[in-house]
Formats: C-alpha cells, sequence, structure tokens
C-alpha cells in the first residue's frame, strides 16, 4: 500500500527556466521501509514543486538515488533549464561527479537514470550540502515514512 505520492505546484508559472533542487531518501533499517522527497525552488526564491513517495524497502542509498531521479523528473516536467542539485549524502554527490565509483549492483542502474536525467538539462551544477540545508527534503521523507507506519498500524488494527 502506497501511502503518499505528494506533488506541491506553489509558484505562479508552472514553467521555470532555472531551479534549485533539494533532494533526500531515507530508509528506516538498512534496508527498510523507505521514501524518498524533494524541493525545487524557482530562480526568484519562490517554491516551486515538493514531490515525496515511498519506495518500499530499500537502502538509504537506493533511497537517495530514487529522490533524486523523482525530483529531476519533477524538474524536466516543468521545464526547467537549468539546475543547481543539492543533496546531503556525499557519497550519490561523488558519485555523480566521478569522484567515486558505482560498485554496487543496485546502484548501476539508478546512477545510470540519473545521469541520464541530468544530460537533459542545459547547465547542471551538483554540490553536497549538510544536512540542516536539506531540511525540507529530509522532512517530506520523514512524513511519507510516518504516514506509511500509521497506516501499517491501521491495517494491523482491523
Amino acid at each position: 500500500m502506497r501511502p503518499c505520492c505528494f506533488i506541491a505546484k506553489r509558484a505562479s508559472s508552472l514553467s521555470i527556466s532555472s531551479c534549485i533542487i533539494y533532494s533526500d531518501g531515507g530508509a528506516r533499517g538498512n534496508p527498510g521501509p523507505a521514501a524518498a522527497g524533494g524541493v525545487i525552488i524557482a530562480a526568484d526564491g519562490s517554491l516551486a514543486a515538493e514531490v515525496s513517495d515511498y519506495l518500499g524497502v530499500a537502502t538509504n542509498n537506493v533511497a537517495e538515488y530514487q529522490a533524486l531521479i523523482l525530483v529531476l523528473n519533477k524538474a524536466l516536467e516543468m521545464g526547467c533549464q537549468e539546475v543547481t542539485v543539492n543533496l546531503d549524502s556525499e557519497l550519490v554527490v561523488r558519485q555523480l561527479n566521478g569522484a567515486y565509483r558505482v560498485k554496487d549492483a543496485k546502484m548501476i542502474p539508478l546512477h545510470a537514470k540519473a545521469k541520464s536525467l541530468l544530460r537533459r538539462f542545459a547547465s547542471v551544477s551538483i554540490a553536497h550540502v549538510p544536512r540542516s540545508k536539506n531540511k525540507r527534503a529530509d522532512e517530506l521523507v520523514n512524513e511519507v515514512l510516518d504516514a506509511h507506519a500509521a497506516s501499517l498500524r491501521e491495517a494491523n488494527e482491523l
């Protein structure tokens, strides 16, 4: 059961040419129930979109990639051409920037998908940010995981 896939659009115009992306994925347990969350900020600083989704059972690193893919797809759908991607996963940032190789078989196709999506933008910058700067994306992940846990408790009570 998927408790939540939330997309909010708050910008005055759906199409934006430049955006800042904050992305986060997390699992409770490693592997464990996992979720993805992301925020897209327009060039003028306004909130353009928030996305989140329950991923099922996954590792933290798989969830990080799934979150990035989710928010990149949304940014492309919104017409974003130039992106600044902010992640709190140093591993994913270094893999995307080519400093680290992707060795985990589960992550190779996710890395390839993320790179493929990134190539569709005219300009891309990828940066590691502290978790404190990625707070809203992290909150989205926890909201999804909390909703999933609540739905499991409700199902067990029936």
